[in-house]
């Protein structure tokens, strides 16, 4: 079963006066602005390591709670953030590293069952298997 989903970009000028407008297939952004200053100098708008980590935190969190599932657990929170780094490297940009982490709240879980379980998410992720970057994981159980 093959799924594709897609997303667009536009830019008009050059890289750092230039500005440009991010949009995906189902609307959730529509001709979001993105730039130069949205990824290097705080402006408002988004980038594309921001959107790499919303992906990668909501793949990793849908990823784990399948596996809870397999393992007879429902989670009844899981709460991801994801750090993504981008590091100037040989003259260029570069992804190195992405960590994640998770506060969760699963009724019969134990720490240690947690933390294999988050870990077996971490490398199973489609999205975690995209990247040659260094991938990180802190998960807190609560409750």
């Amino acid at each position: 079963m093959a799924i594709r989903k897609h997303a667009s970009a536009h830019w008009q000028g050059g890289l750092k006066d230039g500005k440009g407008t991010i949009s995906t297939e189902s609307g959730a952004l529509d001709a979001h602005p993105y730039g130069f200053n949205t990824r290097f100098e705080g402006v408002r708008g988004t980038n594309p390591e921001e959107l790499i980590g919303a992906a990668h935190a909501g793949c990793f969190t849908m990823a784990l709670s399948l596996i809870l599932g397999e393992a007879g657990l429902t989670a009844t929170s899981l709460d991801t953030k994801a750090a993504v780094t981008l590091d100037q490297v040989d003259g260029g940009f570069e992804i190195t590293k992405i960590h994640l982490d998770l506060t969760g709240t699963v009724p019969g879980a134990t720490a240690e069952q947690f933390a294999d379980l988050t870990a077996k998410a971490k490398a199973g992720c489609p999205v975690s298997k995209l990247f040659k970057a260094e991938i990180t994981l802190d998960a807190k159980l609560v409750g």
